[in-house]
Formats: C-alpha cells, sequence, structure tokens
C-alpha cells in the first residue's frame, strides 16, 4: 500500500517533546536524614559528668595558660641573665681573698693561707680528672639543657626513701646548675645587707626552694651563653675542696704536687669526691675517709665506661697519698705567727696572690716535733692537761721552728708561743746580770745571799726567799746565776737599779710591760716565749739585740721584684761584749753545775737558764748553742699550778732532747760571739771571764790592747772579786736605789781608758 505523501496533519500532542516550550520539572524533596543521637543520660550520673568535664575544661585551660606565663617569665628571666653574664674565663676566679703561698729556707712550699688558686681550661685538665667528675656530679651533662628534670625526680625519690623532705639532701643539680650556685646567680657582696663574706656566701649557697627556681633561667642564660666545655671550666676553677685549694689545680698541687694535667685514676678519683663536702673529706683531715670516697668514685667511673675492670682494680690497690709537704703539715703555728704579724694587705687581708719566703726550717721542725712528743710519751703522765711550746731561732734573729702546743698538726689556733704572755720567772735574771756587768761588776763580784726585807709603797714589807728556803751567805755573781739565787738577786738588782734593768731587758726585745716593783728581778712580768727567746739571742750575739723575723722576702704571683724584703735580724747594741762574754761564761755555770745540769749536751758548749715561777704555773728553760737559741715553756691554759715541775725539769729535758735532735751531724763548736759589726773580735770562754782573741791580723793593736785588758782583769780577779755593797734592807717607795760601792764599777774602767788611749793615739 502506498504511503501517503505531504505533511501530515497533527491533531494530536506530538509523540517528540519540544524542549523549549516543555515546563521545568518539579523539584524532588530531599529525604530527610534522622541522625541518631545517643540517649541522654538521666539523674545524677549526668550531672557528675557534665561537672567534670567543666572541670577539666577550667583546669586544661589554666595549665597551658599558666605554663605559657611561666615559659614567658623564665624566657625573659634567662634573657635578662644572658645580657649580664660576663666572659666564661672571667668567671674562673671566685675568690674574694688571695692566696699565701709559704716556702722554707730552702724554697720548698710548706704552708699555704688564704684561698689557693690556679685557673686551668677544662682542656688542660687530664681527661681522667673530667671524666671522674661527670661521674659523680652530672653523667648526662653533654645531654641537657640546663636542667635535668630526670635527674630532680631521682633526687626526690632518693630523699623521701631516706626519710628527708623531698628537697632536703640531694637537690640533683646539674653541674650548670651548681655553677649558678657557685656563681651566687650574679650577686655581689653587698655590706649592708650581709654582716661578712661568709655569710653571703652561705646564703648563695642555701637550697631554699626560691633560690632553686632562680637557678633554672639562669642554668638556660648560661646554656646559650656558653658552651659546654666553658661551663665545666667555670665549676672546675671555682669549686672549693678543701685544704683552702680553690679549684682543681690548686687542690692537686695543695694535696699531691702535681698539676691537673697529670693526675691519676686514683688521684682524680679522690679529687672530685671531695665536692660534696670537702672540709669534712679532705685528705689533709682524714686520709683513709678520702681515699674511701675515692673508691666509691672509681666505681661511678667504670659503671660509666671511663676505667675498665682491669683500671680499676689497679686504682683501688693503689689508692692516692698525699704529698710529703702536704703529709708533714709542719709549720703551722708558724704559718699561723706570719700571718698575724705581718701587713695584713699582704698576708690576712690580701686580695692577691702573694708568695713569703721565711727562715722556716722544715727539718728542724720536725726534729722539735718528734723530740717534745718524746718527753711527753716518755715522762708525762696520762692525761696530764700541760701544755708546752718551743721557738727555735739562729743567732740572728732568724726564727726556724715554732711548736705552740702539743697538737702540732693545727693552723688557726692558740699560739702559745707567740700570743701566751706569762711570768718569766727566773728566766728574767740573766738580765739583771746584763745590767750589772754593763755597769762594770765581774763575775766574781761577790754578793750577800741572806734574808732581805725591802718597804714597798702602801707600808707593806717584801721579803723575797730563795726556792730551797736556805741561804748561802757571800757568793759570787757566777754562782747567784748559776744556783739561781733570789735575794742575792735582788740586792744585785737595787745595787744596779732597776731603771737599768728594765733598760736592758727592753733593749733586748722584752716589749711587754716591765713592772717597777722589787719583784721585777725575780721575773714578776710578763712575756712571750717569742720574745724571751729573741733577747737571750741577744746575749748570744755579744750584746748586739735582734728582732725576730720570719720574713725573707714577700712576691706577688708572676712578678719578680720583691714586694718587701727581710723584717727583722740585728738591731742596736745593748751592752758591751765584754759584758756579753762575761755573762755567757756565767750561763755556762747555769748548765754544767747549776739549775740546769739536765740540759747538758755532753762536750757540746752549752749556756742558757731555768725559770719557775711562784705556784708553779710556768716553768721555762731557755738557751742556746753556737749554732742556735731555743726556748721551751710548760704550764696550763687555765694558769692551774704544775705538778712538780720546774724549769730545771721537764722544759729543760725538753730543750735537751729538741737541741741533741736539731744538731745532730753538727760539728761541736765553742761559744763565741762574733761582732756583726765585721771586727772580727771573737770572744770566747776560758778561765773565770771570757779572753778576747781576734780572727784578723796578730798585729791589730785594738785586738791586742783588749786581749791585755780582758787578761789583767781576769788575772786581777782570779785572787778574789769584790763585794759588791748590799742596799739598805729597807727601800722605800718603788724607785731604784744608788748602785753600791765596788771596787771598777766606774764607767772609767780599765777597758774603757784603753779604748781611750788607742783612739787617742797613745
Amino acid at each position: 500500500m502506498k504511503r501517503p505523501t505531504g505533511t501530515p496533519t497533527r491533531t494530536g500532542r506530538s509523540p517528540v517533546a519540544d524542549k523549549r516550550s516543555q515546563p521545568a520539572p518539579a523539584k524532588a524533596t530531599p529525604r530527610r536524614v534522622t541522625r541518631h543521637r545517643k540517649p541522654k543520660r538521666g539523674g545524677i550520673l549526668g550531672w557528675i559528668a557534665g561537672f567534670v568535664t567543666l572541670i577539666w575544661r577550667i583546669v586544661w585551660g589554666s595549665v597551658w595558660r599558666l605554663a605559657m606565663t611561666v615559659a614567658l617569665i623564665i624566657g625573659a628571666a634567662s634573657a635578662y641573665f644572658y645580657v649580664s653574664l660576663p666572659e666564661a674565663s672571667e668567671l674562673f676566679d671566685g675568690r674574694a681573698r688571695g692566696s699565701v703561698t709559704m716556702l722554707d729556707r730552702d724554697g720548698r712550699v710548706f704552708a699555704w693561707r688564704g684561698e689557693t688558686f690556679g685557673a686551668v681550661a677544662s682542656d688542660q685538665i687530664a681527661p681522667i680528672l673530667r671524666e671522674a667528675v661527670l661521674s659523680t656530679e652530672d653523667r648526662r651533662f653533654y645531654r641537657h639543657l640546663g636542667v635535668s628534670p630526670r635527674g630532680i625526680a631521682s633526687a626526690v625519690r632518693i630523699n623521701m626513701a631516706e626519710g628527708r623532705g623531698p628537697l632536703e639532701g640531694h637537690g640533683g643539680s646539674t653541674i650548670t646548675q651548681q655553677v649558678a650556685k657557685l656563681l651566687c646567680l650574679g650577686e655581689t657582696f653587698d655590706p649592708t645587707r650581709f654582716a661578712n663574706e661568709a655569710e653571703f656566701e652561705a646564703e648563695c649557697r642555701s637550697g631554699g626552694i626560691w633560690r632553686k627556681i632562680k637557678e633554672i633561667p639562669y642554668a638556660f642564660a648560661m646554656e646559650a651563653k656558653y658552651s659546654k666545655d666553658e661551663i665545666l671550666s667555670i665549676y672546675m676553677n671555682r669549686s672549693y675542696l678543701g685544704g683552702g685549694a680553690r679549684g682543681f689545680e690548686a687542690a692537686s698541687q695543695r694535696y699531691f704536687n702535681t698539676p691537673a694535667s697529670q693526675v691519676n685514676a686514683s688521684q682524680a678519683a679522690m679529687l672530685a669526691g671531695l665536692l660534696p663536702a670537702p672540709s669534712r673529706l679532705a685528705p689533709t683531715a682524714n686520709l683513709q675517709r678520702s681515699q674511701e670516697r675515692a673508691s666509691v668514685v672509681l666505681g661511678l667511673m667504670a659503671q660509666e665506661g671511663y676505667l675498665t675492670d682491669e683500671e680499676l682494680a689497679q686504682a683501688r690497690a693503689n689508692p692516692a697519698t698525699l704529698s710529703q709537704a702536704a703529709t708533714a703539715r709542719a709549720g703551722g703555728y708558724f704559718a699561723d705567727w706570719l700571718m698575724e704579724s705581718g701587713p695584713g694587705f699582704l698576708t690576712s687581708e690580701t686580695t692577691e696572690d702573694v708568695t713569703i719566703t721565711t727562715t722556716f726550717d722544715q727539718r728542724i721542725q720536725r726534729a722539735a716535733e718528734r723530740a717534745l712528743q718524746q718527753v711527753f710519751d716518755e715522762k708525762v703522765k696520762d692525761g696530764s692537761t700541760a701544755e708546752a711550746a718551743v721557738v727555735v731561732m739562729s743567732a740572728d734573729g732568724a726564727v726556724r721552728a715554732i711548736i705552740g702546743g702539743r697538737d702540732t698538726r693545727v693552723n688557726g689556733v692558740f699560739n702559745r708561743a707567740t700570743q701566751a704572755k706569762r711570768q718569766t720567772g727566773s728566766s728574767f735574771k740573766p738580765f739583771v746580770y746584763a745590767a750589772a756587768l754593763e755597769a762594770g761588776y765581774s763575775p766574781a763580784d761577790r754578793i750577800e745571799d741572806g734574808p732581805l726585807t725591802i718597804r714597798i709603797p702602801g707600808g707593806r714589807n717584801w721579803q723575797p726567799q730563795n726556792y730551797s728556803r736556805n741561804y748561802r751567805g757571800m757568793v759570787t755573781l757566777t754562782t747567784s746565776l748559776a744556783q739561781s739565787l733570789n735575794t742575792s738577786t735582788i740586792r744585785l738588782q737595787e745595787a744596779v737599779g732597776r731603771d737599768q734593768v728594765i733598760r736592758v731587758a727592753r733593749d733586748f726585745g722584752i716589749v711587754s710591760n716591765l713592772t717597777t716593783s722589787p719583784s721585777l728581778g725575780l721575773g714578776a712580768s710578763e712575756a712571750t716565749l717569742l720574745e724571751l727567746t729573741g733577747a737571750y739571742a741577744g746575749i748570744r750575739n755579744g750584746g748586739t739585740s735582734v728582732a725576730p723575723y720570719g720574713v725573707v722576702e714577700v712576691t706577688m704571683q708572676g712578678d719578680d721584684r720583691a714586694l718587701m724584703g727581710q723584717t727583722g735580724g740585728f738591731g742596736e747594741r745593748v751592752i758591751s761584749q765584754r759584758a756579753a762574754g762575761q755573762l755567757i761564761y756565767m750561763m755556762q755555770q747555769v748548765i754544767s753545775s747549776g739549775t740546769g745540769t739536765r740540759a747538758q749536751l755532753g762536750d757540746r758548749p752549752v749556756a742558757g737558764k731555768t725559770g719557775t715561777t711562784s705556784s708553779y704555773r710556768d716553768a721555762w728553760f731557755v738557751g742556746f748553742t753556737e749554732q742556735y737559741v731555743t726556748g721551751v715553756w710548760m704550764g696550763n691554759d687555765d694558769n692551774a699550778p704544775l705538778t712538780g715541775v720546774t724549769g730545771g725539769g721537764l722544759p729543760a729535758e725538753i730543750w735537751q732532747a729538741v737541741m741533741s735532735e736539731i744538731h745532730d751531724g753538727l760539728p761541736e763548736l765553742a761559744l763565741s760571739t762574733v761582732s756583726p759589726d765585721g771586727s772580727g773580735i771573737i770572744m770566747s770562754s776560758g778561765g773565770s771571764t771570757p779572753q778576747v782573741v781576734t780572727s784578723g791580723s796578730a798585729d791589730d793593736p785594738l785586738a791586742a790592747a783588749l786581749a791585755g785588758v780582758m787578761n789583767s782583769v781576769e788575772q786581777q780577779n782570779s785572787g778574789g772579786g769584790r763585794v759588791i755593797g748590799a742596799p739598805s734592807t729597807e727601800v722605800t717607795g718603788g724607785a731604784p736605789v744608788t748602785p753600791g760601792d765596788s771596787v771598777g764599777a766606774s764607767s772609767d774602767d780599765a777597758l774603757s781608758r784603753a779604748l781611750q788611749g788607742i783612739l787617742g793615739g797613745n
């Protein structure tokens, strides 16, 4: 069938939609999604949960805000401290005072005072020493930022486990924090806040909470400013290690006489072990305790891998020991004397490091200490509280040894040789006889030993008595001194004049106040042992006084020029050589046949004098040989009487023991006096009076005249001395009386006339 052609007529809807005219379809309604909520809790549990959530939000908000605030404060404080910190090397020396190093007569160190110091960088210290310090003080030093929370927590746990408070005992401080404490957190000494520097340092080292808090930003500042090695250098230079040593270099030299760069493992462990308690653990205080602490440190070093098992065993088998100088600790009293008697700006108050070359002789000091100990061990009963002091010096006043008490290994304690003023007793009598001999009397002159009454101001009578309560009648001056007779000595004193006796004693060096009463000649006045020994040295010198001295030279560390030289020595002439030579002869008789026979040294010529005060409170023996002058004192500190001790007893025995020790190996020289003016005149004992000879030319007219005069005087006296007119048995007032009549007592004696003739050309 044929399809129709043409356009069909549309009578209905077109099967093809006209998109242009088609209406927009209606939007589909979105599906409603229903969220499944947790069912609400009801009741009390819901309220609790809400409250806890609220508290947590408040706490958390406060904590992070507080943490932020603290961090800002610490940061600001650290920045402030950072700006104020100087260069590391400027912080090495933290001492308020300088140090005094003392050398003996041979140039060897024997004592230190103040805080010795030797600055060294950490790379100049032996690696084993650095490792010992890190092992015992801060194992994580190179891994923390200045503060170790882990270390603090560990310290708190240990403290509480040991029954202490959390911040009592172990502090958990790092080395950086310890340096902050050593630097006192940058504070300086303020005299308006602290009574002294010791109080200031104690405050700096206190472990209060506030100071602990301040340490934290200061430690952070140091960690930012300095390298770890610089912080360690500050620590190892400023730390106090006992014995007056500040820093490891000073301590190594002090204890081992070895620089810190050369210490071995045992020495390093001992030094590091001193850090917690330097005064108590110092090897000079208790070597065994220090060695035990060092063994603990060695174990810590092995745990950290710094020592092998073999090295650990070897170090423990060979613990560190003190050097010879540190072991001896000789010269403590001598050093104290120099510190108290020297100028303060060079000794006790010095701000610099000072070296003092002294007259001290370690051999003599040790010999004297041994002798003193031996006498007390053998002849003094156990439990005795009696004390003793010894001074040894050369004839020119150079002090060689001082013992200020029975305990010889001390420093900074009461020195009985230089500080104790005690009545001298009969050891003062040589000055009475020196004044008489100078006035023209001779050893062979005679004076009465018998009852004597002297009226003193106030209408009272004074009646001196002899120790034996017996009297010998007419005796020579030699016998009177040798037997230490009291009444004859007082008669001689009154004949010569007390003013002359006082003058002679003072000119010889007795600087203490001397009484003007008649008891002057019996030693009623007080003096120190050093004064009295120095005065006897003047007699030994032939009548020329000396000033006892211990300083030869003072220099600043690093300087070649001396700041100060010798501080004593020969002084002015007090009595003539003739009088001195006669007095030496008389004092020889004290030891050969008088009250001092226990002081004999065999064939060695010696001279000296005993001394005992009333009620036996003090006992003395002072004497000399050609080489040394030595004084010994015994007594009680509370001035209680000694039991059965006189100057001719234990003091003479101590003197004999000391002099025997220090003269060991020395030649036996005849006692003589040499003129310090270089004239070459020597006075040696011979016959009843000394003779004058010369070491110069045989035809020296002065020497020949002196020898002739003295020999004629000896011949005159050999037939019997002159009788000294005794003063009245009643003397009013305290004024000295005129010397009694005596042939040749005039100053215009034979010696004077001879000298005048020689000087006048006759």
